[in-house]
């Protein structure tokens, strides 16, 4: 896994003649709800990992955080980076790059995102499927041509009755 500045993610964006998914006209979106138990976020988070990725490089960009400063676990978050090794702080490098291998990885980070609260992107190499997750608890996953039904009905189908529904 690498940390890239915003600039080197802005590159990584330019360099696959790409834009943010939102920026893109006429792609087809679907909204995913947070589960209401923050105790489902990590389900919800590798199953995005393991479905979406297809085994190659993801850029898990945060572009959100300090919205909701009473629930952001900088501690945790900071130890987790450096766990691999980078002691900037968030703002200095907000790309977090993980290889066709890390998907647990990506899985760890976007499920600490959520729970911080933050917002961003998860930019998946492949560019079949990208997703913008929101401090407002939800997760936009916007497919071109990649048909999204079956996994939306894997991921509805593992939730319980009471958590929220896709």
């Amino acid at each position: 896994m690498r940390f890239l500045t915003q600039s080197e993610c802005e590159a990584w964006l330019q360099e696959r003649r790409r834009q943010k998914p939102d920026a893109v006209a006429g792609v087809h979106v679907s909204r995913i709800v947070y589960p209401q138990e923050a105790y489902r976020f990590y389900w919800m988070a590798l199953r995005i990992s393991q479905s979406l990725a297809f085994r190659m490089p993801i850029l898990l960009w945060i572009t959100e955080w300090g919205i909701w400063s009473s629930s952001e676990n900088w501690h945790l978050y900071y130890r987790l980076r450096r766990s691999f090794g980078d002691l900037r702080l968030l703002r200095e490098a907000p790309g977090h790059l993980f290889l066709e291998h890390e998907t647990e990885d990506f899985a760890s980070f976007l499920q600490l995102a959520m729970l911080n609260g933050w917002g961003g992107y998860g930019l998946m190499q492949a560019n079949y499927v990208n997703l913008f997750f929101s401090h407002d608890e939800y997760i936009d996953l916007f497919a071109d041509t990649y048909d999204l039904k079956e996994f939306l009905k894997e991921l509805q189908a593992e939730r319980s009755p009471e958590a929220p529904r896709v």
